[in-house]
């Protein structure tokens, strides 16, 4: 037994502290939270100071078996959990556990798995936190109380399913969702003409030149534009005057986590918990500093590595010395940025996580290089016949700098088309005289603001103060998984656009068109998300707002760093909540979730979009009538608050019959799992990109024909009475019962087409009274 038992959160990261180590310490993992609280009564004795009642989870036993073993076995215990509050509580739920006192076990923290940090963190270890554990408890049970009072609420008042739930920040971030939704539903596009002159000529050393030079600002109406062209015929154009000015780009800070979060959602495409993963996996395997950080700030040491690379794989004029502020000084958690442990590693190995490491790499050491130096040139061009001016713009890089290395990518609502990147401009010299090519006005129309990606919606919680570099990863997943939000894309739509051309002093017209509004992997409320959302602000405001959200936040730095007491912060909030939970149950109406749309006009009876129970859908009639209502599902793109009138008399025209294949009818439709055709009795889902409202029948008789040749050679046997099937799988032979499966044992596989209905019973039988032991769970994700 080793004299040493040192604790850590998770087995890759025992590992790797284990060989760092050596013989004298045994290095074992508590796989994440050891304790929760209880599920009767919320967990917490408000009566008593809202004391938490915790329990092991039965899936954590075992663990805690092992390690309480281990701890009475060994001389000294540490505690090496992650250093942020959730690891600090982590800590202290081990000594409360293990029977360890608080006050005298070595707390040891680092920032990374590296050698020296961990040998230095053992010569200098501390006891537990408790500032910090109170914050993190007082998040948890704050969390618990807001999930475990305002869920009943909604179950209660609100008809659609009793699934639902409630968050003090999923809520929130649910909130930002539905109003940019609503805010571009609204929203109004207005078109403007913009004007772009081509030009050619010769330069100042006679070689013949082309560029483009934009107009005075916008025209509000076509007829504006074509009178501004018609001022340009016979115009000569000189150049007035050449400006040349210097200019800069300095590189971004280190990342932190929600940087780095929204660059690696921008650059590789990951979603925000992918991110996570990957992060911690290099974290753990000592490649990268901790993930969890709100600072951008960098270690002496490190800024010294970062120096000594740049110098040797660049030169010393791509250094340049930085030290990086926080702009928020309450910065929870404020150690270091995200960086690489060691620079000389350019990459990694692992090619799960080798794009998120280089991405990391790149951002840290072009945050130490030199800025990028510019050379921008603005002509303005006279027009002979016209008081207005052209301006023409380039830019050139005279040195590239930190662009060596690492660009910085941008969301779209950052940019607009003053953004975009310019180009040169050819060598001008004043009142020079230049020839027009052509002259554009092209109508342009105003976009609303973006729907949110992953990445834009956790910059937003950060700007707002909503949410720690631990919450906005398990946040975004949990708003997806209750259906309060989906990731999808949107087809663009096709829209016409008007082109004023002057060319020879002839003014021409003609119409294009362009595809516009395409989105990717965008943000989308759901009918129940903007459902649930309404009802929330109306009745607990306060919850909703952003201001208090992150005033809560900021109670919880203040616990964490001495100033507030846990309990007193936990007083204030409850009490007025809870009594607006009270009068909410007694007075508030409950939520159809209904919008009239009209009258059918062929049988008189009101039309509705409403949620049900598969979502939401379109009724003709009431429940009250004799004859029973008909109810049609909305399409995925579709929405209760935008549907038209006749978007919505559109869907009844399923179920469609699209005529006969192999004697029997195909109908199409669409049910509770998506778009089907219905032939001879059987079922065939249809391919994602066959719309049931529009696909004919020589599209889907192969489809079902390939179907059901797929579905006979995977049936071995049926045994009709009993709705036993034999079936072959891609592992193989198995029994299929109802909705259930179940493995056949291994002496009986190749005799599975010869197997007796007897001998099929007999295996469910045997699989029911001994079923499969259930896989422990996966590491708990750090919560809200």
């Amino acid at each position: 037994m080793a004299k040493n038992l040192v604790i850590v959160e998770s087995p890759a990261k025992a590992k790797t502290i284990e060989k760092i180590l050596g013989k004298d310490f045994e290095v074992k993992s508590c796989f994440g939270h050891i304790r929760d609280l209880e599920k009767d009564d919320m967990g917490i004795d408000i009566e008593n100071n809202f004391k938490p009642k915790y329990v092991i989870p039965e899936d954590k036993e075992k663990v805690v078996k092992e390690l309480k073993k281990l701890a009475k076995d060994t001389d000294e215990v540490w505690l090496a959990t992650d250093e942020d509050r959730e690891g600090e509580a982590i800590s202290w739920h081990l000594c409360e556990v293990l029977n360890l006192d608080p006050a005298t076990t070595k707390r040891i923290v680092f920032h990374e798995i590296t050698k020296p940090a961990i040998e230095n963190a053992v010569l200098h270890p501390r006891t537990l936190d408790m500032d910090r554990v109170n914050a993190q408890q007082a998040r948890r049970i704050l969390d618990r109380i807001v999930g475990f009072e305002l869920s009943p609420v909604l179950w209660r008042k609100m008809s659609m399913r009793n699934s639902l739930s409630a968050g003090r920040v999923q809520s929130v971030a649910v909130r930002l969702i539905v109003e940019r939704e609503r805010e571009i539903n609204t929203f109004n596009s207005v078109s403007t003409f913009k004007v772009e002159a081509y030009f050619t000529g010769k330069d100042i050393n006679g070689k013949s030149i082309s560029f483009k030079a934009d107009g005075p600002g916008r025209f509000k109406t076509a007829e504006d534009a074509e009178k501004f062209l018609e001022q340009c015929k016979r115009a000569a154009y000189t150049v007035k005057d050449i400006q040349v000015k210097p200019g800069k780009k300095s590189p971004a800070a280190p990342f932190t986590t929600s940087t780095l979060q929204q660059e690696a959602s921008r650059k590789l495409g990951y979603s925000v918990s992918k991110t996570m993963l990957l992060a911690q996996k290099l974290y753990e395997s000592g490649n990268i500093t901790y993930m969890r950080t709100d600072s951008v700030s960098l270690s002496d040491t490190a800024i010294g590595e970062i120096e000594k690379a740049i110098k040797t794989s660049f030169g010393d004029r791509y250094h340049q010395h930085r030290k990086f502020k926080n702009k928020n000084e309450s910065a929870q958690e404020a150690h270091e940025a995200i960086r690489p442990t060691y620079m000389e590693n350019t990459t990694v190995d692992d090619s799960d996580t080798r794009k998120l490491y280089e991405l990391i790499w790149k951002r840290t050491i072009a945050s130490q290089m030199s800025d990028a130096e510019l050379e921008k040139t603005i002509a303005k061009i006279d027009i002979s016949t016209n008081h207005e001016e052209l301006t023409a713009s380039g830019e050139v890089l005279k040195f590239d700098g930190f662009l060596k290395v690492y660009m910085e990518s941008h969301d779209d609502e950052d940019e607009s088309e003053e953004d975009a990147q310019e180009g040169s401009l050819p060598p001008l010299a004043v009142k020079q005289s230049l020839d027009l090519k052509e002259m554009k006005a092209t109508e342009r129309f105003s976009r609303p603001a973006p729907r949110y990606t992953e990445a834009s919606l956790v910059k937003k919680l950060e700007e707002l103060g909503i949410g720690r570099p631990s919450t906005y990863a398990p946040t975004i997943t949990t708003i997806q998984k209750r259906n309060y939000v989906e990731k999808r894309d949107k087809e663009g739509i096709k829209r016409d656009y008007r082109i004023l051309s002057l060319k020879a002093d002839e003014i021409t017209k003609v119409t294009e068109a362009e595809n516009t509004g395409a989105e990717k992997s965008k943000l989308f409320p759901t009918d129940l998300g903007m459902i649930v959302t309404d009802f929330l602000n109306q009745y607990f405001n306060n919850v909703m707002d952003y201001g208090f959200t992150a005033k809560i936040e900021g109670e919880f730095d203040e616990i964490a760093s001495g100033k507030k007491v846990w309990n007193n912060m936990l007083k204030e909030f409850y009490f007025p909540f809870h009594k607006d939970v009270e009068n909410t149950l007694e007075n508030a109406e409950r939520v159809k979730g209904e919008r009239p749309l009209g009258t059918d006009a062929a049988s008189g009876k009101p039309i509705v979009a409403r949620m049900g129970r598969y979502g939401p859908m379109i009724q003709i009639g009431s429940v009250e009538d004799e004859e029973k209502p008909r109810f049609a599902k909305l399409k995925a793109t579709q929405s209760i608050e935008t549907i038209t009138m006749d978007e919505a008399m559109e869907l009844f025209k399923l179920p469609r019959n699209l005529g006969q294949f192999e004697g029997s009818d195909v109908i199409v439709n669409i049910g509770r799992f998506g778009p089907y055709a219905q032939h001879d009795k059987k079922f065939y889902s249809l391919k994602k990109e066959m719309d049931p409202y529009t696909v004919e029948l020589d599209e889907v008789a192969p489809l079902i024909a390939e179907k059901r040749t797929a579905k006979d050679e995977r049936t071995i046997q049926i045994f009709e009475k009993e709705k036993i099937q034999v079936l072959k799988g891609p592992y193989g032979p198995y029994i299929k019962q109802g909705l259930k499966n179940y493995k056949i044992p291994k002496e009986k596989i190749d005799n599975a087409a010869t197997l007796t209905v007897e001998e099929a019973k007999a295996i469910i039988e045997e699989a029911k009274a001994n079923p499969p032991k259930k896989k422990a769970p996966p590491r708990k994700k750090k919560a809200e």
